[in-house]
């Protein structure tokens, strides 16, 4: 018990873990009671990570920054509006089209699961299949009703996507073109003693700089190669079915696992359990298998070093905290965590003083 008391008394006279702890707790509380509200925020601070990466790689060529910031927003600009004109309307078309082919999709599964009590008498009974089939025919329904209600309130907020959609691209410009200025603006309110807290935050702002930036190479390769195979093996919906196999990746194992079920759905109601149903789930797992054993190692050998039970752990602790969002930014909040943990141990060491007066470095 003495040990414990030592240990806090340490952490408590040591003014950078004080300020440290501060700045995480005060972070903490404005994401869990604001986090829906700087939403844009948040996305723009991603997209802004994005594009920095751009930006300096530009300007080591010998491209002035100005030139490089304006180069690279403008390429944004024009792939959001290709998006949102051109790309956007043909999922929205393709996912109504998949939606109207729910029912046949059940009475195949129907079929196929009537013919299972003939074919295993001893294992299935139809009582059994009649109770799964009204279990998945109730939940076809939920989803449905869901759908429909959430389309109903994205009619309401269309004003608020619309703000989104300018307000966002505004933020982003702003944050790439005066980085250094906000940076330096935000440390203005640090302490000066603050070597632990620069510590922390180096290491973050590279980890979460890689990883953003790794996610959406990661993102593009997985949606455009799933896309090319199913055109290829002629399979319905490949547009749709490629895009959510890329957005996949943003929640590693469960992602994956997750749209295995649309793709076998539509392989299903397209073809039946034939040859042409089981080329295209191979080629699903072939595709995921190369991405999580080739292509994510590769963009994160230097970026997240998380374990996978601490990757689950926290897309299931912070989904649970912070809904879709916690979801989608589960490993860069470990990530800080990680951060954290690694340098508080050296914080319980007695430290000199720095003397010198000058605020210590923040990365830019």
């Amino acid at each position: 018990m003495e040990r414990v008391k030592s240990w806090f008394r340490r952490q408590i006279e040591n003014p950078q873990v004080v300020s440290l702890l501060l700045i995480v707790i005060f972070i903490a509380s404005v994401f869990y009671f604001a986090g829906n509200s700087l939403a844009p925020a948040i996305a723009a601070i991603v997209i802004a990570y994005l594009l920095d990466g751009l930006v300096e790689r530009l300007r080591r060529m010998g491209i002035p920054r100005v030139l490089s910031t304006h180069a690279v927003y403008l390429v944004f600009v024009a792939t959001l509006l290709l998006g949102v004109f051109r790309l956007m309307p043909m999922l929205f078309r393709q996912f109504s089209q998949l939606a109207q082919q729910v029912p046949s999709i059940l009475a195949k599964a129907k079929e196929l699961l009537m013919a299972l009590p003939a074919r295993y008498p001893a294992t299935v009974t139809e009582d059994t299949v009649s109770q799964i089939m009204s279990g998945l025919t109730a939940e076809f329904g939920r989803l449905g009703q869901t759908l429909v209600s959430y389309s109903f309130s994205s009619v309401l907020s269309l004003f608020a996507v619309v703000v989104y959609l300018i307000l966002v691209p505004l933020l982003v410009y702003f944050m790439v073109k005066d980085k250094v200025r906000i940076i330096e603006w935000f440390a203005g309110f640090l302490p000066e003693d603050r070597q632990l807290t620069s510590t922390v935050w180096t290491e973050v702002n590279k980890q979460i700089g890689n990883y953003v930036r790794g996610k959406f190479i990661e993102i593009l390769v997985v949606g455009s190669v799933t896309f090319v195979v199913f055109k290829v093996l002629g399979l319905q919906y490949a547009l749709l079915l490629g895009a959510l196999t890329g957005l996949s990746v943003l929640i590693p194992y469960v992602g994956a696992a997750a749209i295995t079920v649309p793709v076998a759905l539509v392989a299903f109601a397209q073809w039946g359990i034939q040859g042409d149903f089981y080329g295209v789930v191979v080629a699903y797992l072939i595709i995921q298998a190369l991405d999580g054993n080739l292509l994510a190692p590769l963009l994160f050998s230097e970026a997240v070093n998380l374990h996978p039970v601490a990757i689950i752990v926290a897309i299931l602790f912070f989904g649970g905290v912070w809904g879709l969002w916690g979801v989608f930014f589960a490993i860069p909040l470990a990530t800080v965590i990680q951060a954290v943990l690694q340098a508080w141990p050296a914080s319980g060491a007695a430290q000199p003083p720095d003397l010198s007066g000058e605020p210590a470095q923040v990365a830019e």
